[in-house]
């Protein structure tokens, strides 16, 4: 090779990579830059999950058309049964996939870890951080980065006094970031602080539907009252759609699920938080 040619081909392997592209002729360019966009997948429980969570709020409102955000949040599912059910296989893949500048796997349990049902409860000082740590160890594997998120708080209230129920359940999550470094967003915290600002009749309204005249009055003296179970709807209602779509999600009022305002106000806490712990993500988020 001449030394002309070899400069000619140092000099290609010093440009940025580029797309290829047409112009207005159809003639094919290569002169585009490559697209480098970023990725954000959200894994945990219902409180992030589409239509009952912040998730949703968070993808629409707060990332940059550069982001492929993905939300596999799923009702009821706890750092055992996610990966018991291979939802976990499925976020692990996601979060392998090339292409992307960085992919990001913000991760936030809790609220299943605490119940009764052996398929969901974990022990809380042992079980729940354990498979906390084993998460971030397969996100970090498969390229990924890591991101912890306490769980959301619930909006129960004794006193006037928010009951926060999941704080010994984010003290483990803090726990388990900072002792394997992983960038924290304390939702629970946030949450809970705003939570009690607001006082608990203001805070119904972060709720997915409204609450009974009873439930309205009990949280103006201070003291919630428990949460009510929620009525499904039938199969009846379900035939009805004809050959349009069939599914239905059931919306009730509850001290823990989020409506439109309420997962506003948390998906803008995600944004601000994970702008705060993950530089590189500042320029593709929306405040």
């Amino acid at each position: 090779m001449t030394g002309l040619k070899l400069a000619l081909a140092a000099l290609m392997l010093s440009l940025p990579a580029t797309a290829s592209t047409q112009d207005r002729s159809g003639l094919e360019r290569t002169d585009a830059p490559a697209l480098q966009p970023y990725k954000i997948i959200l894994v945990g429980d219902s409180t992030m999950a589409p239509h009952s969570g912040w998730g949703a709020a968070f993808c629409a409102d707060h990332v940059k058309s550069s982001v492929a955000c993905l939300n596999l949040g799923r009702g009821g599912r706890s750092t055992r049964s996610y990966r018991a059910e291979g939802s976990w296989d499925i976020a692990l893949r996601e979060a392998a996939v090339a292409g992307y500048r960085e992919t990001y796997v913000l991760i936030q349990f809790g609220h299943n870890d605490q119940s009764t049902r052996p398929e969901r409860w974990t022990h809380i000082e042992s079980e729940f951080p354990q498979n906390l740590e084993r998460y971030v160890q397969e996100v970090r594997a498969a390229g990924a980065v890591p991101v912890l998120l306490t769980p959301l708080t619930r909006r129960e209230f004794r006193d006037g006094r928010l009951d926060n129920t999941l704080d010994a359940w984010s003290q483990q999550v803090r726990a388990v970031a900072a002792r394997l470094e992983v960038p924290l967003v304390d939702l629970n915290a946030e949450s809970a602080a705003q939570v009690q600002l607001i006082g608990a009749e203001a805070a119904m309204r972060l709720a997915q539907e409204p609450p009974l005249p009873e439930e309205l009055a009990a949280a103006r003296s201070g003291t919630t009252l428990p949460p009510r179970p929620a009525l499904a709807g039938s199969d009846a209602e379900l035939a009805d759609a004809g050959d349009g779509p069939r599914a239905r999600v059931t919306r009730k009022f509850d001290y823990t699920h989020v409506g439109a305002d309420g997962a506003a106000q948390s998906a803008r806490i995600v944004a601000h938080g994970l702008a705060r712990v993950a530089p590189p993500l500042r320029s593709q988020l929306l405040p």
